[in-house]
């Protein structure tokens, strides 16, 4: 955990942002470069997906582990989730505008998003995304992304949008079973309600 803390984004040192402001491409992304999360590999820039990964861990490891940084790190990366989500509700893998034009949402860092900020379910950052994914949902065909819908859904006590999907009906539209990650997240969504995101955290916050 004191690794994860330390790990730090370059493309958001003090540095860096200094440069971008005498910049000519300043006006190309409306992101805050203040915020930070976390990169996929270690020092190099902030995406949606790695730092809800980041997130998730550090609300469930044991106030123990914590090291002293990790509430200033939390908080940073929080603010940075809510200032890349889309204009509409959603994330998409990284930036919510680019040259003016608003991303389009995917659902997986939605999902993984929305599971990482479920501490603050009453924002309207989290009733606009949940909206958004709801409102997708009878257009998604991937296997993996419904059940992680359904996984982010029950997480925030959200009733399936549709007609009842079976594990069946999902095979049916794509064989899952080649992909170890998608068949592990069919069986957590389509088992028991999900105990492996606790609430406990939520004390914390």
């Amino acid at each position: 955990m004191k690794w994860l803390c330390d790990d730090w984004p370059r493309d958001s040192t003090p540095w860096r942002r200094l440069l971008r402001r005498f910049s000519s491409d300043r006006e190309l992304s409306t992101q805050n470069d203040s915020y930070r999360g976390w990169g996929w590999t270690p020092g190099t820039s902030s995406w949606v997906e790695p730092t809800s990964f980041a997130l998730l861990a550090l609300r469930e490891s044991p106030q123990e582990l914590l090291p002293p940084n990790a509430n200033q790190r939390r908080h940073l990366a929080e603010a940075m989730l809510y200032d890349r989500m889309c204009p509409g509700g959603g994330w998409n893998c990284g930036n919510p505008r680019v040259y003016g034009v608003a991303g389009e949402p995917l659902v997986i860092p939605t999902v993984w998003a929305l599971l990482a900020l479920r501490n603050h379910p009453n924002r309207p950052e989290a009733a606009m995304s949940l909206k958004w994914l709801e409102n997708v949902l009878d257009k998604v065909q991937g296997p993996g992304s419904l059940a992680l819908a359904g996984i982010c859904l029950q997480c925030y006590g959200r009733e399936w949008p549709m007609a009842p999907l079976s594990v069946g009906d999902v095979y049916q539209r794509n064989e899952f079973l080649g992909s170890i990650p998608v068949t592990a997240w069919l069986c957590l969504a389509w088992g028991s309600p999900v105990h492996w995101l606790s609430n406990a955290a939520q004390e914390r916050t």
